[in-house]
């Protein structure tokens, strides 16, 4: 084959010279635009896994680079003082002038043609077999291509400038220093024998503010200096971008995703993008020289594999673009992180730190107890003594209080629609069906969300509190839950409105009755299924008091059950969510308009029912944070809706998302609410509950311990297995006695279960170790 490079970085290089290793009859050449010597950034960092992978795609390449490596496990956060090291993650890091001889000479030894000071404005006339466009972040190739590759670059919001210094770093260290402006944070490691790479990072208004925009280079540079004197211990900072003049230095991360790496040209030449050309993914994680290197590794094998250069590149489409979006969604997790360091840092030292290590979901509670378990030990013990205990255990066995209420652990049953009610009211499988799951270790189990009054009803098998039946219906079921165990159980009020007099979803799912329809109403005349669904008429203020009068009524009946706690349904487009919504919303009263009209009679609502339930009972409110379709509440407007009901009484908001409108387009992936929730807890100053696709008692241990929110609602799996949170506590090798209770009935079981977990243990923990350790940070 005759093979063109353009670019001479990591990727253009090192699939250069293992193609030509491959088969020296290849005829492969490097065009760079800069000379050979030229080279711009300071250290790269790869991790074990990388380096791993370079050994088995070329030994004498990965032998020279591990010979220049400088090794590390440790990570170090600073802040507020305080110096916090977790160990056992694994990096190397190594210069990028030193990486790029390397690969150079390497690729001149196997017979590569590099050719340096040499502009290659596009792929006319070259002539090649196989073009690789490996010309970087600000890649021709891709913009001249576009319409193929379809590329969306999202410029992320903070700034960052590329620095060294003399100063030798023991540890992956992260240092945060709060200004009179805000925060700026510094991500630095040693690469060789001399120097560190040295980013220091802020978010845009925080630049701004400081007044870098307008400083020369070396002023900006002192700047830096004067903020993380304490860190740097009296050595300077360097620059090695001469090519910029001025702020130029500090830029914004271009996060680059395209849809397709691989365009045919006019001459069927197939021109595949490589490297930051094709993707990029943040410095906060060290993975772009990674993925640049991996990206060369495997289209080299696909080539070497399938022989037929189209079914090869259809193979590295396929398999690299799954590995490569694992990584960017890593990668955009860490860089919201470093985005919101203001929020974060209002949490403990102890709690940031931990919030740190494990901010892409890349590092979970039991991947970092993997590689540091001393650490991760003292902090249990940190997290557990704020709730009061003594001991050591894992977070979502902490005991959790509101008002006068105490739950055993952070574990809750989400309340999930069963409809199996008659006339309202709660039967046998009712009973059952909580029972067992506050017989299966939950602190806190939620009956389903409960309907105020008959047209309030998604189903004529909903569960209903209209009526005094209903109510000792419900309160036998609360003693039994009392009575048979150590959990609490809610009650959630809600009413249909707009998404009312539906068929049960077996029988077709929001598809309105065949006969027997009751009239709906909402905020503003509303069709939740157009062309098929009853169109709901807007609320006049006699429905509004009506309805307000229902939930006042159902919430005393509530506490007459004896439930514990209360939530008020404001989300998935019901009746209180559709007065929230601007997709809803259409009012021109003071119940319409801005956020403040559209939050008034939810309020309303809220501020009723909190006067008759009892003061020394919780009450939270469940919200859509987001509504995932163009014009609807966005995660900025649920911090806002969050601080009102804050601000009414609220002593806990349950997060979720979506479900307003048909013509939603979630972005899903597992615990993908928590951000919204971690939002609110830490930006309104409430405690929050996570909801939606949790799965693992890995998942409830990192949100807690991270403070995301405060408790965990588990939803399908509890449906699949009601005594979820006992398994979970065997899987993770915890015997109790703090948070977990299993019933006296049970006890025979827990030992087997645990000994059967024990087994699985020993016969994954090497491999889960090796495999951890090597995904970095």
């Amino acid at each position: 084959m005759r093979i063109t490079c353009i670019g001479g970085g990591p990727a253009g290089l090192y699939f250069a010279l293992l193609m030509k290793k491959a088969n020296p009859a290849h005829e492969v050449r490097v065009l760079e635009r800069n000379r050979a010597g030229d080279t711009f950034g300071w250290g790269v960092v790869l991790s074990d896994q990388t380096v791993e992978a370079l050994r088995e795609a070329d030994p004498e390449t990965a032998a020279e680079i591990a010979d220049a490596f400088n090794h590390w496990d440790d990570i170090a956060v600073h802040i507020a003082g305080r110096s916090i090291v977790s160990g056992g993650h694994g990096f190397c890091g190594i210069g990028r002038k030193k990486l790029l001889n390397i690969l150079q000479a390497r690729a001149q030894a196997l017979g590569v043609e590099l050719i340096y000071d040499i502009e290659v404005p596009d792929d006319a006339g070259i002539d090649a077999d196989l073009i690789i466009a490996a010309d970087g972040l600000n890649s021709r190739i891709r913009q001249k291509y576009s319409t193929t590759y379809q590329p969306d670059i999202d410029l992320r919001r903070c700034r960052f400038v590329w620095l060294g210094t003399t100063k030798l770093f023991d540890a992956f260290t992260f240092d945060f220093q709060k200004t009179e402006w805000g925060w700026f944070q510094a991500h630095a490691y040693r690469f060789d024998a001399t120097h560190s790479t040295f980013i220091v990072e802020a978010p845009e208004d925080v630049w701004r503010a400081a007044g870098l925009e307008k400083m020369g280079k070396e002023e900006g540079i002192a700047f830096c200096e004067k903020v993380f004197a304490r860190v740097l211990d009296g050595h300077a900072l360097i620059s090695n971008a001469n090519h910029l003049r001025g702020s130029a230095s500090w830029i914004r991360f271009p996060r680059v995703v395209c849809k397709t790496w691989v365009h045919r040209n006019d001459r069927g030449i197939p021109v595949v993008l490589m490297g930051d050309a094709a993707h990029t993914a943040h410095f906060s994680i060290g993975s772009g020289t990674k993925l640049a290197l991996e990206d060369a590794i495997d289209l080299a094998r696909d080539i070497q594999t399938h022989g037929d250069l189209q079914t090869a590149l259809d193979a590295y489409e396929a398999t690299r673009g799954i590995e490569v979006l694992r990584i960017q969604n890593a990668a955009r997790n860490s860089t919201e992180w470093f985005e919101n360091v203001e929020r974060h840092a209002r949490l403990a030292p102890e709690q940031f730190a931990y919030s740190l290590l494990t901010r892409s979901q890349r590092i979970s509670h039991e991947n970092l107890r993997l590689r540091d378990a001393r650490y991760v030990g003292e902090f249990e013990r940190w997290l557990a003594s704020r709730s009061g205990v003594d001991a050591q255990l894992p977070p979502m066995f902490t005991p959790f209080k509101l008002r006068g209420l105490t739950l055993k652990n952070r574990v809750v049953v989400s309340p999930m629609a069963q409809y199996s009610c008659q006339d309202g009211i709660p039967g046998d499988y009712h009973l059952v069906h909580l029972g067992a799951r506050a017989l299966g270790g939950a602190g806190l189990v939620f009956a389903e969300m409960t309907c105020v009054s008959p047209d309030a009803r998604i189903t004529p098998a909903c569960p209903g509190l209209w009526n005094d039946v209903q109510g000792a219906a419900w309160r036998r079921i609360v003693e039994h839950v009392h009575t048979s165990s150590s959990a609490k159980i809610a009650m959630q009020l809600g009413h249909a409105g707009p998404k009312g007099s539906t068929r049960v979803p077996w029988e077709g799912e929001d598809q309105p009755l065949a006969d027997g329809n009751w009239p709906l109403i909402s905020a503003s005349p509303q069709q939740y299924l157009s062309g098929v669904s009853q169109i709901a008429r807007a609320m006049s203020r006699a429905d509004m008091d009506r309805v307000l009068e229902d939930f006042v009524a159902a919430a005393r009946r509530a506490a007459d059950a004896g439930f514990d706690w209360l939530e008020l349904h404001c989300a998935h487009g019901y009746l209180l969510s559709a007065f929230i919504s601007p997709l809803t919303n259409q009012r021109e009263d003071k119940y319409g308009g801005s956020l403040e009209n559209r939050l008034r009679y939810p309020l309303e609502v809220f501020t009723a029912v909190r006067e008759v339930w009892p003061p020394d009972r919780p009450m939270s409110v469940r919200i859509s944070a987001h509504d995932w379709v163009p014009g609807g509440t966005l995660p900025e407007d649920a911090v806002s809706v969050a601080a009102a009901f804050k601000a009414a009484g609220a002593d806990l908001i349950d997060v979720s998302s979506g479900q307003v409108s048909k013509a939603q387009q979630p972005v899903y992936g597992r615990m993908f609410q928590t951000p919204f929730a971690e939002s609110i807890r830490n930006r309104v100053g409430i405690a929050t509950m996570a909801v939606g696709a949790i799965s693992e008692a890995d998942h409830v241990n990192s949100i807690v311990a991270s403070g995301r929110a405060d408790l965990c609602a588990i939803a399908r799996p509890h449906l699949a297995n009601p005594a979820w949170t006992l398994n979970e506590a065997a899987r993770i090798g915890y015997v109790g006695p703090i948070g977990l209770e299993w019933p006296r009935q049970y006890l025979s079981g827990k030992r087997q279960l645990e000994r059967e977990f024990e087994r699985q243990r020993a016969g994954n923990v090497a491999a889960a170790e090796q495999a951890n350790k090597a995904l970095g940070v």
